[in-house]
């Protein structure tokens, strides 16, 4: 389990190299200095995510919608955002999650943007995205 203190650590000490396109950061592991590296691929691997560099950023609209309705969606679908609250439950859940988690929103949490429902139709289907 991560604690607060580790975490501050990690970033006091963290530095982004920009041509290697790498994270690193000394960390004290057991009164030893280590050196912690992040890569992309790191990243990719440990979150599960099933693409790469070359996978599709945006599906066609119609897989979209089609992937709205499976799920059970009950507002209009031909708005520029979905609504979370026209989700069934289990989904209102996994959407809340998706856009807290793998979005760069300070608020408004209730809506879905076009990439944040290309997220979610990428992870319903199971298809390759580049996140």
């Amino acid at each position: 389990m991560f604690f607060r203190s580790h975490i501050e650590r990690f970033w006091k000490n963290a530095k982004y190299d920009e041509e290697s396109k790498v994270i690193t950061s000394i960390v004290s592991l057991n009164g030893e200095d280590k050196e912690i590296v992040i890569t992309e691929q790191l990243v990719r691997e440990v979150l599960h995510f099933p693409d790469d560099e070359n996978s599709p950023t945006k599906f066609p609209e119609r897989m979209v919608k089609g992937c709205m309705l499976r799920m059970g969606y009950n507002g209009l679908l031909n708005s520029a955002n979905y609504s979370k609250a026209c989700f069934s439950k289990p989904y209102k859940f996994f959407i809340h999650s998706v856009v807290h988690a793998l979005s760069h929103r300070k608020g408004g949490y209730d809506v879905m943007r076009d990439y944040q429902m290309n997220m979610v139709t990428a992870l319903v289907l199971n298809k390759k995205y580049n996140f």
